[in-house]
C-alpha cells in the first residue's frame, strides 16, 4: 500500500472536483487554503487518523470553534475524494449562540450615520451600494446581479452558488438607483462598476466603507459588508418573526443557518428581565 502523502497534484485534483459540482470560486478558494494548511503541517509525514487528531488539536488552539469545523470540513471532504475515510476526524459540538457580540452589531442608527456621511463626503456609488445590500439583503458578492435591467424590473434573479432565487428591489431603492443610472449614462449591465466598467470588487466595497467609519462615528469593526445583510435579517424578522420566510429571502437552504444573522445582542432580554418585577 503505498503511503499517504500529500501532494500538490492531489489537492489540484480535488479542486477540479469541487468545480464539477460547481461550487463557488470562493468555497474553492477556501478549501484550497484550508487543506493547504494541513499538507503544511504534515510536512511529507504520512497522513494517519493520528496526525489528523493531533492537527484538530493543533487549530483548535489558534482559532475559533467555527473556523475549526471549517477547516476540518474541508480536510475531510478531500480524505473522502483521495479515499481515506479512515482519517476523517469529528468536528467540535458547538452550543447554539444565544446574543451576538455587542460590539460587532451594526444597530440602524450606525447605519444612517454611515449614510450621512458617505453623502456628505459626495461619495454617492458607495452610499448606494450601501444602501442596496442593506434594503435587498443580498450578498456583497451578488451585487453584479443588480443591473440595469433587473433596476428596472425591480426585481434581480441572483444565480450565485449553484441556487437560483429572486431578490425584489424597494421601491424607494429604485428610484434611487435609476436616477444613478441616468445620471451615469447607463445602458445595461451592473450598475456598481469602476471606471474600466468592471463589477466594483469586493476589497474596494470594504476599503470604501472602512474610510466612513471616523466621519460616521461608528467602530471599524462594525463596518463591513456583511454586516449589512445581518441587520437587514434582523430588520425583516423584527416584523412578523418568521425565519422560513428570512430564509428564503437571504437564499438560505438551512433555517439554522438564517438563525445566527437574527441574534441580538441581549439588551432587549435583559430590559424584559428588568420589566419581570420578580426581584
Amino acid at each position: 500500500m503505498d503511503k499517504r502523502i500529500i501532494i500538490t497534484e492531489m489537492v489540484n485534483g480535488y479542486i477540479e472536483c469541487l468545480k464539477e459540482e460547481e461550487r463557488s470560486k470562493n468555497t474553492m478558494e477556501k478549501y484550497r487554503r484550508d487543506i493547504v494548511k494541513f499538507m503544511a503541517y504534515s510536512d511529507g509525514r504520512e497522513v494517519t487518523k493520528d496526525l489528523t487528531v493531533a492537527y484538530k488539536e493543533h487549530i483548535k488552539e489558534r482559532y475559533e470553534p467555527t473556523s475549526v469545523n471549517s477547516m476540518l470540513a474541508a480536510v475531510n471532504g478531500f480524505f473522502s475524494f483521495m479515499g481515506w475515510n479512515d482519517c476523517r476526524v469529528k468536528r467540535l459540538r458547538i452550543q447554539r449562540k444565544v446574543f451576538c457580540n455587542e460590539s460587532r452589531e451594526l444597530s440602524k442608527a450606525e447605519y444612517e450615520r454611515l449614510l450621512k456621511a458617505s453623502s456628505s463626503a459626495g461619495q454617492e456609488r458607495i452610499n448606494l451600494i450601501v444602501q442596496t445590500i442593506c434594503g435587498t439583503g443580498i450578498r456583497v458578492s451578488e451585487l453584479p446581479f443588480i443591473t440595469v435591467e433587473a433596476v428596472g424590473r425591480g426585481r434581480a434573479v441572483v444565480d450565485c452558488k449553484g441556487k437560483v432565487r429572486l431578490v425584489f428591489i424597494p421601491g424607494k431603492l429604485q428610484k434611487l438607483l435609476m436616477r444613478y443610472i441616468h445620471r451615469q449614462g447607463m445602458k445595461s449591465g451592473p450598475v456598481f462598476v469602476t471606471r474600466t466598467g468592471k463589477s466594483v470588487s469586493r476589497s474596494s466595497i470594504w476599503k470604501d466603507m472602512k474610510a466612513l467609519c471616523q466621519a460616521a462615528d461608528v467602530s471599524p469593526e462594525k463596518v463591513f459588508p456583511h454586516n449589512l445583510r445581518h441587520l437587514f435579517a434582523r430588520t425583516f424578522y423584527g416584523i412578523d418573526k418568521d425565519i422560513s420566510k428570512l430564509a428564503d429571502v437571504l437564499g438560505h437552504t438551512s433555517i439554522e443557518t438564517t438563525r445566527g444573522y437574527i441574534l441580538s445582542s441581549g439588551a432587549e432580554h435583559f430590559r424584559q428581565m428588568d420589566r419581570l418585577g420578580l426581584v
